[in-house]
């Protein structure tokens, strides 16, 4: 995972320019610490480049380690690539080009400069990317920058502008606190450019039939779930993010999740000579923890060399401020979450590991929260998933990205591959949603996640054990142990007064904290990222278990119960019962 770094239609002077160019880009050099790059163009209006433009590079090798340095400039020198991710499919793209093209080097990132040259700065460049990425393009010849994202967000980006009309690209906020007037989060799914039919517009390339505007509201999808079919389309996903040059291992929790990318992963590590001769896994928690017991589980069943990693309550507390500079972030699961992952991922980088694979989505695309025990019905359902996806940029994938990132090591989501989106997001809802209860019999009953469980459920080849195939679903701030999420509430609640908690409002009248924890880090991160470009990149509302705010309307008890721990919707097995309440609620 790489940091990617650009100011288009500077006004500095070219030396200026490239300093402020290095001193921007070398607050991402903890996602890229391999090799930095950069480009300066150079103002020159006979060749009808208008202004100063400056592109940095900060490089995690992973694929072509000796020759694959960024950004990647075309062999006449016009067009400049620098991109943060991977291109799973580029040996295909490669190879359908309508004119050959003989490759520089073995990057797969370089496959955009053919692409270029047959599509241009045209949303159909980046549709034809399968994986994950953020990436800013500049052609010299027509004066040209096109920028564009992923269809999630799976990788960072972010956009800014500053007074003299310059734009400032980053995968980063870090590095345009300080240099920009207005900047925001870039929209997942959307290119930005210069030029072209909607210049200094945001436009849609991804539009899924099953949710063209990524929006909740339309009709439901009503395809019959094929377990055979779901099956194969995320044993694909998961095998296209086996590719490296580098050693890599799998993030298992133990869940249901991560458990299947680290079951598809065993099964097929053999074809691939980058990786240790086993599978190596990686787990984290407090002693005792619900993830390290059932990780050690599913490691034994699956023969991986397994790496169960303990921290304590104060060595989290002491990491909290750290987490929130590199997550940028206030909201409280993100923190909540990122934390141990944080710790795990500095232990994963000191034996070398790069890359690991990751179960992050599977929960927003099967309704895997236990909240969505409570969907009233099938259309509540499927809108609350669209929603989900669309947000994954400022939680899960934000925190998947970035917590890890600040030690090197590039995460990979399998479960929010475009072609995987395809196949399970156009699935009949009534497949996926919840069936249990009284009058339901043993046969019909369904837990959460049924239809993805269900594809994976082969007796006579099993994938996984039954009791963690079929086990419940923990979030991740839950699993690493109970007694994380309940310290760091006693925390806030020593640190917090309850008269700076009624000022509340007044202090924080954007996202007003509803409760200590949370105005606890709200503090922390306004030291870190101060103002209201910054406090606005980071989504708010009222919260069931993860839910929107849409959702807390499916049950009354939701709004007694305002907690993103999974505990508080009242269907977990530990949960908070009936009386639960967060810390002190505003309005209570």
């Amino acid at each position: 995972m790489c940091g990617i770094f650009a100011i288009f239609s500077s006004s500095l002077p070219k030396g200026d320019l490239r300093k402020e160019l290095i001193q921007c880009s070398s607050k991402l050099r903890h996602r890229g610490p391999d090799w930095s790059g950069y480009v300066v163009v150079e103002k020159d209006e006979s060749k009808g480049i208008s202004m100063n433009h400056g592109i940095a590079h900060e490089r995690l090798a992973i694929m072509d380690p000796e020759s694959g340095s960024q950004p990647l400039v075309s062999r006449g020198g016009n067009l400049i690539v620098a991109a943060n991710g991977e291109v799973y499919n580029y040996k295909e793209l490669y190879s359908a080009l309508s004119t050959p093209y003989e490759p520089m080097t073995g990057s797969d990132c370089e496959v955009m400069i053919p692409l270029w040259d047959e599509l241009g700065p045209s949303p159909e460049l980046p549709n034809k990317l399968r994986g994950m990425y953020s990436v800013i393009m500049y052609d010299k010849a027509s004066d040209t920058y096109f920028i564009f994202r992923d269809n999630v967000g799976k990788t960072p980006l972010y956009i800014g502008w500053g007074n003299d009309g310059s734009v400032y690209v980053a995968s980063e906020m870090k590095s345009l606190v300080n240099e920009c007037t207005r900047f925001q989060n870039f929209p997942p799914g959307h290119c930005y450019s210069n030029k072209g039919p909607n210049p200094g517009e945001f436009v849609r390339w991804y539009k899924p039939n099953w949710a063209p505007e990524m929006k909740p509201g339309l009709p439901p999808p009503k395809e019959k779930f094929q377990a055979d079919v779901l099956r194969h389309a995320f044993e694909q996903s998961v095998i296209r993010r086996m590719m490296s040059d580098v050693p890599w291992g799998v993030l298992l929790s133990g869940g249901l999740d991560s458990s299947l990318v680290a079951s598809i992963c065993a099964r097929n590590i053999a074809r691939r000579s980058s990786s240790f001769p086993k599978l190596h896994s990686f787990t984290v928690g407090l002693e005792g923890s619900p993830d390290l017991i059932a990780a050690k589980r599913v490691a034994d069943f699956l023969g991986t060399i397994h790496h169960a990693y303990t921290y304590t309550i104060e060595e989290g507390l002491d990491a909290i401020r750290d987490v929130i500079r590199s997550v940028e972030t206030y909201d409280l699961t993100t923190i909540r979450a990122s934390t141990p992952m944080y710790l795990m991922s500095r232990k994963i980088k000191a034996m070398g590991i790069k890359m690991v694979l990751s179960g992050e989505g599977a929960d927003e695309v099967f309704g895997g929260y236990l909240y969505f025990h409570k969907a009233p019905n099938e259309q509540e359902f499927y809108d609350e998933t669209v929603d989900k996806i669309s947000r994954l940029h400022m939680y899960d994938c934000l925190r998947c990205n970035k917590a890890m990132s600040a030690w090197g090591v590039e995460p990979r989501t399998p479960f929010l591959d475009a072609d995987f989106l395809q196949v399970a997001m156009n699935i009949d809802p009534k497949d996926k949603m919840i069936v249990k209860g009284p009058g339901v019999s043993k046969e019909d009953t369904r837990i959460e996640k049924y239809a993805i469980r269900k594809a994976f459920d082969t007796p006579d080849d099993p994938y996984l054990p039954d009791d963690i195939l079929w086990r419940q679903k923990e979030q991740f701030s839950d699993g690493v142990g109970y007694g994380w999420v309940d310290s760091l509430k006693e925390v806030a609640e020593r640190e917090v007064s309850d008269q700076m908690f009624a000022n509340a409002a007044n202090r924080y009248p954007h996202n007003t904290p509803t409760t200590k924890e949370g105005f606890r880090y709200r503090m922390i991160f306004e030291e870190l990222f101060p103002g209201e470009a910054a406090e606005r990149t980071v989504p708010g509302g009222k919260t069931i278990a993860c839910s929107t705010e849409r959702a807390m309307g499916w049950d009354a008890s939701f709004a007694q119960r305002a907690d993103p721990s999974g505990r508080s919707a009242g269907v977990h097995d530990s949960s908070y019962g009936e009386t639960f309440v967060a810390d002190t609620v505003l309005n209570k």
